[in-house]
């Protein structure tokens, strides 16, 4: 089963929580805290991997997780960081952010690599709040949760060649006899249900890598037929190679139709380098058409795919203009420029009808690793709040005694400083 789309969830390992602890050993009075930190969360990562041609995998294993950090210990032992998780997926993968539809990776190279949740950050224990005041602290951070992220990806093969034709044209014959790809081949429409993939043999070792997607129709663009769904797998060819039946009653309105198909589907294709093949010259009728049909396409090349005839004249024309758009391709790499640092406020305060409602990385974090049951604890945040500004910038916005203060999914209540 091919799948080229598919939705999945990633979410990052859960911090441990820090250890409250204290050293008891005889005859070692006050021997202090010695609570361990949590390890951090594993973070979950998209890898290019050129074994995998299909989005199968994740289809069945839609939601993907990273281990979660061990909790701190008592005598200073810190807790073991989360193994990172790795989804594989084939070179020519998009990423996609699921609520904005934005592309956030272009996965094109084996071995490429996308951070898509990052794993919590594990709690420090209480060894780490001693100070010259508090020689004996009694709290401890919790672990933070991992990020949770919600993607599309979507598989667009990687290939130099890509066939575009209506249904019984031809393409998988012509796959199937210069490549090792067995497509499955039948005299009715649609045949092909989904994209192949094939690598054309070249003497002096080269080679073309040819794609071959479900024939289009009239309309395509529109959703009719199975061409739109596969069009996407085209959008990274190099050159289009047009196999067009010369049986077809009008060849130049097949052109025509698959053309404009092309251009409702994506811009892309507009300026795409375009190689006309007339297809089935092993019938006889078909072969005395040639010479009327050839003048509507710019010099067509005559070929056979069930006979061979043409074949090589066709492939070794693909290959030097593939290899021409290559070497037009290079372009030496940029020198290096100076990284632009943007200042990012801590935080941001929205007035609301109950309170106010803070929002920024470092508060909303503060608050989801301090453990409300213990005073404490409740205290050092409250001192963190004092030392980000938050307090004073509360007071500016005309905040009041108990008011309502909103910072994630936690409520609290205003005091002054």
């Amino acid at each position: 089963m091919f799948v080229d789309r598919t939705r999945i969830r990633v979410t990052g390992g859960a911090g441990g929580n820090g250890c409250c602890s204290f050293r008891r050993e005889k005859y070692v009075p006050r021997g202090g805290p010695n609570g361990g930190d949590g390890g951090n969360g594993g973070s979950v990562y998209f890898i290019a991997d050129s074994r995998y041609t299909s989005l199968l995998d994740l289809r069945y294993h839609a939601h993907r997780k990273g281990a979660s950090g061990v909790h701190g210990q008592g005598s200073d032992c810190h807790g073991k960081t989360g193994e990172d998780v790795f989804i594989h997926v084939p070179p020519g993968s998009v990423i996609k952010d699921a609520e904005t539809d934005e592309i956030v990776a272009d996965l094109t190279e084996d071995g490429a690599r996308y951070l898509a949740a990052n794993g919590g950050r594990g709690g420090r224990g209480n060894a780490r709040f001693v100070t010259s005041v508090n020689r004996a602290p009694r709290f401890a951070e919790k672990g933070e949760p991992g990020e949770d992220r919600l993607y599309v990806v979507e598989l667009k093969v990687i290939a130099e060649v890509g066939l575009v034709g209506l249904p019984n044209a031809g393409k998988s014959t012509f796959l199937a006899a210069v490549t090792a790809a067995r497509p499955k081949i039948a005299d009715y429409p649609f045949t092909t249900l989904s994209p192949n993939l094939g690598v054309a043999p070249l003497s002096d070792f080269r080679t073309l890598t040819i794609a071959d997607i479900p024939g289009i129709i009239e309309g395509a663009a529109e959703g009719k037929g199975l061409g739109h769904d596969f069009l996407r797998h085209i959008e990274r060819t190099k050159v289009l190679l047009f196999l067009i039946d010369l049986g077809d009653e009008d060849p130049a309105a097949t052109r025509a139709i698959l053309e404009n198909e092309l251009a409702q589907h994506s811009d892309v294709f507009a300026h795409r380098p375009k190689v006309f093949a007339l297809n089935k010259a092993d019938v006889s009728e078909n072969r005395a058409r040639f010479d009327t049909v050839a003048p509507d396409f710019k010099n067509p090349f005559l070929i056979s795919g069930a006979t061979g005839e043409g074949i090589d004249e066709l492939l070794e024309f693909l290959w030097a203009t593939v290899d021409r758009i290559r070497q037009d391709e290079f372009v030496e790499e940029p020198p290096q420029q100076d990284v632009e640092f943007v200042f990012e406020a801590p935080f941001y305060i929205t007035k609301t009808e109950a309170g106010f409602e803070v929002k920024g990385k470092a508060v909303q974090r503060a608050v989801i690793m301090t453990n409300f049951d213990n005073e404490e604890a409740i205290r050092h945040l409250h001192k963190r709040f004092q030392r980000m500004g938050l307090l004073k910038a509360l007071k500016r916005m005309g905040a009041k005694e108990g008011d309502t203060i909103v910072i994630g999914e936690t409520e609290l209540e205003y005091h002054a400083e």
